[in-house]
C-alpha cells in the first residue's frame, strides 16, 4: 500500500497502524517525507515497511516499491540520521541504568564514561587508566557512537543525570 504522508488531518500514522493490525501481511510504504522527519520511528513501530522521500526520483520510487514488495524494509539514507536522533532522544529519556543495559559497552568504555563525567581530559584519562591517549580517543569515539551522543559534555550530563536518579 502506498500511503501519502501528507493526508488531510495528518492521519497517515494511524492509518499505517490500522492497516498493519487488520492485514498483518500488508506492506505499507509511506511517501512524501522530508529529510528531517521527526516521526520515522513512530511509523516503523506502526508497521511501515518502507519510506519514499518527497524529492525521490522515479528510479528510487520504483526501486523502493520493488524492494518492499520483495520483503525488504527500506529507509532512505536521508532518514537514517533522523531515526538515530529519535532513538537517542528516547534513550536519553530513559534512565541511565536502562540505557547502559541496552548498550554493549566494554568495562574500559564504562571507566572512560565515569572519567569524562569528572571532566578529565584525554591525557588525564590516559594517565589514570595507564593507556595511550589515542586509545582514550578511540574509547571516547566508541562511547559517543554507542550512546548516540555528540559530545563529551553530553556524556557527562548523561552520567550526572544517572547519578541523581539513584539519589
Amino acid at each position: 500500500m502506498l500511503l501519502d504522508f501528507g493526508l488531510a488531518d495528518h492521519d497517515s500514522l494511524s492509518l499505517t497502524a490500522t492497516v498493519h493490525a487488520e492485514v498483518p501481511g500488508a506492506r505499507v510504504i509511506v511517501m512524501g517525507l522530508l529529510p528531517l522527519q521527526e516521526d520515522v520511528a513512530n511509523y516503523v513501530q506502526a508497521g511501515a515497511s518502507g519510506f519514499i522521500m518527497k524529492d525521490a526520483s522515479f528510479d528510487d520510487f520504483f526501486a523502493t516499491i520493488r524492494a518492499v514488495a520483495g520483503g525488504a524494509e527500506v529507509l532512505p539514507q536521508a532518514l537514517t540520521n533522523s531515526l538515530f536522533v529519535q532513538i537517542a532522544k528516547n534513550a536519553v529519556g530513559s534512565s541511565k541504568a536502562k540505557v547502559l543495559e541496552s548498550v554493549s559497552l566494554t568495562n574500559r568504555e564504562r571507566q572512560v564514561i565515569d572519567l569524562l563525567a569528572e571532566g578529565l581530559s584525554n591525557k588525564e584519562i590516559a594517565t589514570r587508566l595507564h593507556i595511550a591517549v589515542h586509545t582514550v580517543k578511540s574509547h571516547v569515539h566508541n562511547v559517543l557512537e554507542k550512546l548516540a551522543l555528540r559530545s563529551r559534555l553530553e556524556v557527562a550530563a548523561f552520567t550526572h543525570r544517572g547519578r541523581t536518579e539513584k539519589a
